[in-house]
């Protein structure tokens, strides 16, 4: 079974350290996270919409819709565009975050993660692009 996920939530899977939106949010975010990076057949079908992480997000506010949807989406489609990554295909976790951090540079990550809030505070560069 492949867990939804939206493209940049590859991102923010690698750069999570505990801290999250809410209680609930966190307590979910750890699950996901766990299971993704503990199992090595963990496989994601990337969704151009709200996913397994947005369904424990207090900023959602429906069906492919939150309360920064521009900023997301934004987030998804550099993240594709530089990556050529595909709506609806399942990649095995590991294989396409590798190929992700390999392709990824310090510009890459700054234009992609662009007025993400959790950016500065998170473990995202140290996570992508020095592991």
């Amino acid at each position: 079974m492949s867990l939804k996920l939206r493209p940049h939530h590859l991102l923010c899977t690698q750069g999570y350290s505990g801290k999250g939106y809410s209680e609930g949010f966190v307590a979910h975010m750890d699950e996901v996270v766990a299971y993704l990076r503990n199992d090595p057949e963990a496989e994601v079908e990337l969704v151009f919409s709200t996913d397994e992480l947005c369904s424990a997000c207090p900023n959602r506010l429906g069906t492919d819709l939150c309360e920064d949807q521009e900023k997301v989406k934004r987030f998804d489609g550099k993240l594709v565009r530089y990556f050529g990554l595909e709506e609806h295909r399942t990649y095995r976790y590991r294989e396409i975050v590798r190929e992700i951090d390999e392709g990824m540079t310090p510009e890459r990550l700054a234009d992609i993660c662009d007025g993400c809030g959790w950016y500065p505070v998170s473990a995202c560069r140290e996570k992508i692009l020095y592991t």
